[in-house]
């Protein structure tokens, strides 16, 4: 959920720090800190915000030194506050560390600390990392972490910095990845971390720690034994990680879809032959995902019935545990997550190895934790999303899965790079924002909205729900339209606002009924369909799909504009929701 930063190297390291920390801020954004190694001295400065502010506030960048680390929070243990904020020191204030993850053994650890004597500053978990660090430290940094991390209990990468200027990485279920330079060494959760330094990377395997001190790197295992792990060079482009001419990350995003709708398509013809065999041949299917990756599961499962007639049992990844329970070595899980690396899904694959499953990934992060570990995965090709909210991943996520199932199905999707969805999505992004922006300043004093759909349009009115909660902070409800009378008809009143999807595809007539019963209600209605009804209060067109399959990935795009143009109705600032980060990398 945070993101961490180290650099060691010939440059001055707080300028480079704080725009790898910028570059990041999409994994937490509570608060910000860097700690720097100058002359045998540490020096520590952070505080609550965003790393803009706080620089600005506290002169981060202007901090001198060639060593540092950095890190901005999502907060787990512990409120939002300066003493929270990361890095941590201990009580010789020779040690710093950043962490991401979460410390499930930290009471005892601390209780067990204070007892010896040392007195905490914060009520993070994280803190504990640096005691144990003093605790162990001598002359060997090595033996320092080795001997630190045994002790630690949960999910973890943290980076240190050392008074004699080494620094020293070590992952335990969490993302670390070591960036090499020209003229230094890099160590980060994320590749855009250093990516516009250097496009070599090493990713650190679980149970692996890094040491950079002056002389070299090596990187060893929790027992002490050096490994060799191989250098990568990363793929993406910089430039694509720049708002362009946006004025926020989630517009543009929004509008990339254009693009990367086609993208997903593009895919490597080995990669997807290994994908749909497996997929084909296996006797059980299960789809697991968390959140709108999720939502992309249910499509995926409803696609894969219709066409391929191939059945699957969709589980969200933090129910995994019991959803998973019946698998066996004839299953096969399909992972979708966009960053490769969210705690539950990982997990979930965990427990379906452990039960002898193949697993395939569908991710958008090639170099992932996710990507590595499976069988076989495909690419959503849409190059990085820093808006925390998913918009161009998911429906890159929908283009995928209707080229695996159109593959499994022998054409008969004919879902390929010039699908019937490519066109539809371009024409919506461009007719669709100026009545959505208008109609969103209406609907600015909303607070209670519901999304129904029938069939596959339930699952988008379950994205779009989420969508409005994560950006406009509304509370938002996706209603499978069917059961309407079981229980959400009694919430149907004067002042309640329901979007109907409702395209002309096998679920109008219905949809239209509901959107009757709903208006005798007082309610005021919103269609988003292909065809104009007196029904709607609001009427959002979009184009009609000859391939019914299609509406979804079309109609789920102008809620995310609706969620994006509520949000700046209601002062929110879209890229970074409150509470929410990117990468959900703790349970």
């Amino acid at each position: 959920m945070c993101s961490i930063i180290g650099y060691k190297g010939r440059q001055s390291a707080a300028p480079i720090i704080v725009d790898s920390l910028k570059r990041m801020e999409y994994r937490g954004y509570d608060s910000v800190g860097v700690a720097m190694i100058k002359d045998g001295s540490l020096m520590v400065r952070k505080g609550t915000g965003k790393v803009a502010e706080v620089n600005q506030n506290l002169g981060i960048s202007d901090m001198s030194g060639l060593i540092g680390i950095g890190h901005t929070r999502w907060a787990t243990h512990g409120g939002v506050t300066d003493s929270n904020a990361h890095p941590h020191s201990a009580c010789k204030n020779n040690i710093a560390v950043v962490h991401n993850g979460i410390i499930e053994n930290y009471k005892e650890l601390k209780e067990e600390l204070i007892a010896q004597g040392h007195v905490f500053s914060s009520e993070t978990d994280s803190e504990v990392i640096a005691h144990l660090l003093e605790i162990h430290h001598g002359s060997d940094v090595k033996k320092t972490v080795i001997q630190t991390c045994k002790r630690l209990r949960g999910s973890y990468a943290f980076v240190a910095a050392f008074q004699d200027g080494t620094i020293a990485g070590a992952r335990y279920e969490e993302p670390l990845i070591i960036g090499v330079g020209n003229d230094g060494y890099f160590v980060s959760s994320d590749v855009l971390g250093f990516l516009q330094h250097t496009d070599k990377a090493i990713f650190l395997d679980n149970c692996d720690i890094a040491v950079i001190d002056n002389t070299k790197m090596e990187i060893f295992d929790f027992d002490g034994v050096p490994v060799a792990r191989p250098i990568t060079q990363v793929a993406w482009e910089l430039g694509e990680a720049d708002k362009g001419k946006y004025a926020h990350y989630t517009l543009k995003e929004i509008n990339d879809q254009r693009l990367t709708i086609a993208n997903a398509a593009r895919q490597d013809e080995s990669a997807m032959a290994k994908f749909c065999e497996i997929l084909g041949n296996a006797k059980n299917v299960y789809i697991t995902g968390s959140g709108t990756s999720y939502h992309s599961a249910l499509i995926f499962k409803q696609i894969l019935a219709r066409f391929a007639k191939v059945r699957a049992e969709t589980v969200m990844s933090s129910e995994a545990q019991d959803g998973l329970a019946a698998i066996d070595s004839d299953s096969v899980v399909i992972a979708i997550s966009q960053s490769g690396e969210t705690a539950d899904v990982l997990a979930a694959i965990k427990t379906a190895r452990a039960q002898g499953a193949r697993v395939l990934a569908i991710v958008n992060v090639t170099t992932s934790s996710l990507a590595r570990s499976s069988d076989c995965f495909l690419s959503t090709n849409c190059g990085p999303e820093i808006g925390v909210a998913a918009t161009k991943s998911f429906t890159g996520q929908l283009a995928l899965a209707y080229a695996v199932t159109d593959r499994l199905a022998g054409g008969a999707l004919k879902a390929g790079e010039q699908a019937e969805f490519v066109a539809a999505a371009e024409k919506v992004i461009s007719m669709c924002q100026p009545a959505i922006e208008k109609m969103a300043g209406e609907l600015s004093d909303v607070n209670d909205i519901y999304l129904l759909g029938r069939s596959a349009h339930y699952p988008i009115a379950l994205e779009g729900a989420l969508k409005l909660k994560e950006l406009a902070y509304v509370h938002a409800e996706g209603v499978a339209a069917g059961e309407l009378k079981h229980g959400p008809l009694a919430l149907m009143e004067k002042n309640t606002l329901v979007v109907m999807l409702s395209p002309d595809d096998a679920t109008h007539s219905d949809s239209i009924s509901n959107a009757h019963e709903i208006k005798a209600r007082g309610a005021t209605v919103i269609g988003i369909s292909d065809a104009k009804d007196e029904i709607y209060d609001h009427f959002i067109e979009i184009p009609h799909m000859e391939q019914e399959a299609f509406y979804p990935i079309v109609e789920v795009i102008p809620l995310q504009m609706l969620a994006y143009y509520l949000a700046l109705a209601k002062n929110a600032d879209p890229d970074y929701p409150r509470n929410l980060a990117k990468s959900v990398t703790v349970k």
